[in-house]
């Protein structure tokens, strides 16, 4: 039976000792199975191997899984409690259109002073309004007192674009470390967003109607604080920054309009997807068809980033649009030819699979285009174009919906990701 090799970590001197009229060199030094060699770590394991990622990381993941309650358990405390789903519905449109508004303000002030200076107190006045809404309903206020609070909540800090600057800051000049690093945000973004509105849901219907924006509050302050106090890496302040404002910024127009259309992929998609299993008397399985479409971006997008980077971002970005604009025809065929919603659920997985790396890339060409100093700003109006988009996006499909049928809606994400597509074959203009 063969035996183990061995290798010795560093060579040291042998000891000599005489035996009988024999000099011996013996060799104590400690060997270790080739065997037992340990593999390199993943790219995700690096990652949060970096000094104080996992804090800052757990964190923001506490903060950021209630952004995907908020609206839900909005609708259904507004709903349960006035019996209106189109009051409800505009008192969730008004925040989503005040948080575009003051987003990018907000993220410009933690640029310049910082995130725990910023953030904690903006969380702070938007867990206010949360509670504002909840004694408003409770209390059978005005309707237009549930505008105002809901409104107050537009402060909340893009807890995923201050992640993404944290590992813009540790990771400079590493692209490959910084890619996987995207790719993290983008599945957590997913991840939030599948989660929480399930969570939300479970909570306001097996406890009471303002559960789900109760504990959403809890969570969100406790994860800013928790968030805020990791110091160390936290990126400097640029109180005044030289720099020109993102959105002038060369190469960054065409990315924000590419976040817009690909937010009317992800509008559309839900409000169309609901309607259409609705059409099939499968309403309540409409939830878990959308969550597969999420699991499987959450899953390519980390895939995407345990992958090395081939070519630059702008050469990669096409392509993956590309994939994007083509992968939104098989819902659409799986409406039109089969009306199947079990197939339909495994075309969105497929669909999903395509949106997550088509996000990653952007988000790092903004990053690579957006000023130095304004990092927070940049990431900020990319989010608010995505949340314009979704906006659009869930009217253009609702008017398909109502007005055509629900089969025709899954063409207005196809529109959308094609228009996505040209839009990313822009050349960058360069700054004269």
């Amino acid at each position: 039976m063969p035996h183990p090799t061995y290798e010795r970590p560093r060579p040291q001197a042998p000891l000599l000792t005489v035996t009988a009229d024999a000099l011996v060199a013996a060799d104590f030094t400690p060997r270790t199975p080739r065997t037992g060699r340990r593999p390199p770590p993943g790219p995700y394991r690096r990652l949060l191997s970096v000094p104080g990622a996992r804090a800052f990381t757990a964190g923001n993941l506490i903060a950021r899984l209630p952004m995907g309650m908020f609206s839900v358990s909005a609708v259904v405390m507004i709903a349960g409690t006035r019996g209106s789903y189109a009051l409800a519905g505009a008192v969730t449109a008004t925040g989503l259109a005040a948080t575009a508004l003051v987003g990018p303000w907000t993220a410009r002030l933690v640029d310049r002073y910082g995130q725990a200076r910023v953030a904690v107190p903006a969380t702070l006045f938007a867990a206010l309004g949360s509670l504002a809404l909840v004694l408003c309903v409770r209390s059978g206020a005005p309707d237009w007192t549930l505008f105002a609070a809901y409104a107050a909540t537009a402060t909340t800090p893009n807890t995923g674009g201050m992640a993404r600057a944290r590992w813009s800051h540790l990771l400079k000049g590493d692209t490959a470390a910084l890619h996987t690093a995207n790719s993290f945000e983008q599945a957590t973004d997913e991840l939030c967003f599948m989660l929480g509105p399930v969570l939300a849901a479970f909570l306001c219907t097996a406890l009471f109607p303002e559960a789900g924006t109760l504990v959403g509050v809890v969570l969100m302050v406790t994860g800013i604080l928790l968030f805020a106090a990791q110091r160390a890496t936290e990126p400097p302040a640029r109180p005044r920054p030289a720099a020109r404002a993102p959105f002038r910024a060369p190469g960054i127009p065409p990315l924000l309009a590419m976040c817009l259309a690909t937010g009317v992929v992800f509008g559309a998609m839900e409000v169309v997807t609901i309607a259409f299993a609705d059409a099939q008397g499968h309403r309540s399985a409409a939830g878990v068809v959308l969550a597969l479409q999420a699991a499987g971006s959450c899953a390519a997008g980390l895939l995407y980033g345990a992958l090395k980077p081939a070519g630059p971002a702008e050469v990669r970005l096409p392509w993956c649009v590309a994939a994007m604009a083509a992968l939104m025809t098989l819902p659409l065929l799986a409406a039109s030819l089969t009306g199947s919603l079990p197939l339909l659920a495994l075309t969105l997985l497929a669909a999903g699979m395509a949106t997550a790396p088509t996000m990653v890339t952007t988000m790092t060409l903004v990053q690579h285009r957006t000023p130095e100093g304004r990092l927070n700003e940049g990431m900020t109006l990319a989010v608010t174009g995505l949340l314009g988009g979704i906006a659009c996006g869930s009217a253009a499909g609702g008017w398909t919906v109502e007005h055509v049928s629900p089969t025709a809606g899954y063409g207005v994400p196809v529109t959308a990701a094609v228009i996505a597509l040209l839009l990313a074959l822009l050349p960058p203009r360069r700054s004269s």
